[in-house]
């Protein structure tokens, strides 16, 4: 391979993982809840919190990893309220997600003017350090490695213990019988709201987790926007990768790819419109919609809430 086009794919490759990691980090969310049979169409506002709240967090204390447990704790608290609504009150829980996104979008431009005193976006914050110019002195993959960051790391392992969670633990078990068979999970002595609370508690900190990831990456600051439409997005790599970890770090990894191809294809010169290369991602999710429609199998009581002693 020729010294051009080697620069070229480890951008592109780097710029893959770096745009996949927050739809990682909410998928992954995503199965937790849904794997306990609570549908989470909130983690785009969960997102959205979580972006905010690093920021403000980092801002605050001087410190990113401050901002991080910021983002982490607030993702889990709106995530909380969904949990109430949905198990305890036996609310719509797609209503439920809905009005959770209006919300953070909501609350997130009222909180820039009483926090920041400004509009549309956060002042700058300090940066998560990366050591960039030790990873770019290791042999043949310090280039590549040079361009992520930690988030991309971090979300890659919890792929791992996720999986291993689900399929290598009882809990994992007691997940995924509450979310196929809450009534008979409750006969055994499962605790089926229990279960499904920290799940969806849990859906909302990873969320928080990946809304940090794109705040205080590249940016180190918030714009309102700036999740635009990731949740909507790792819910659908969930569904494409039949809900299992593996599976929606793949379909993550493809829809980052085609906005990554974008990104990089404009910068080649090539004679093309720019609503050309604006297209591409939407065209590559449209390719894999077609071959993934009616193929995948949610829980079976996914999105049914469960009544106690009900026969």
């Amino acid at each position: 391979m020729n010294n051009t086009g080697l620069p070229i794919i480890v951008a592109l490759l780097a710029s893959t993982l770096r745009l996949a990691t927050p739809l990682i980090f909410a998928a992954l969310g995503g199965l937790f809840s849904e794997k306990s049979g609570v549908v989470n169409i909130g983690l785009e506002g969960m997102l959205t919190i979580g972006a905010f709240f690093a920021v403000y967090g980092s801002f605050k204390t001087n410190n990113p990893w401050i901002g991080i447990i910021f983002a982490v704790i607030s993702g889990a608290a709106i995530a909380a309220v969904h949990a109430f609504l949905s198990i305890h009150l036996k609310a719509d829980q797609t209503i439920s997600g809905v009005a959770i996104n209006i919300f953070a979008a909501a609350i997130t431009s009222y909180l820039l003017m009483v926090l920041f005193n400004r509009q549309g976006q956060t002042d700058g914050v300090t940066p998560l350090y990366y050591p960039k110019e030790a990873m770019q002195s290791i042999p043949v993959i310090g280039k590549f490695l040079g361009e992520l960051n930690w988030y991309v790391f971090i979300a890659i392992a919890l792929v791992i213990v996720t999986n291993y969670i689900f399929y290598k633990t009882p809990l994992g078990l007691r997940i995924r019988a509450v979310g196929e068979h809450p009534k008979a999970a409750d006969t055994l002595g499962i605790g089926v709201y229990g279960i499904r609370y920290l799940c969806v508690i849990l859906s909302g900190a990873l969320a928080g987790l990946g809304g940090a990831s794109l705040s205080l990456s590249n940016t180190n600051l918030f714009r309102e926007g700036m999740v635009s439409g990731k949740g909507f997005i790792a819910i659908a790599a969930m569904i494409f990768g039949n809900y299992k970890p593996f599976g929606a770090l793949w379909a993550c990894l493809i829809f980052a790819l085609a906005d990554a191809f974008q990104i990089v294809a404009q910068g080649l010169g090539w004679p093309f419109p720019t609503e050309f290369y604006s297209a591409i991602p939407f065209i590559i999710t449209m390719i894999v919609l077609s071959g993934f429609v009616g193929k995948t199998v949610p829980p079976a009581a996914d999105g049914i809430p469960y009544e106690k002693g009900e026969k």
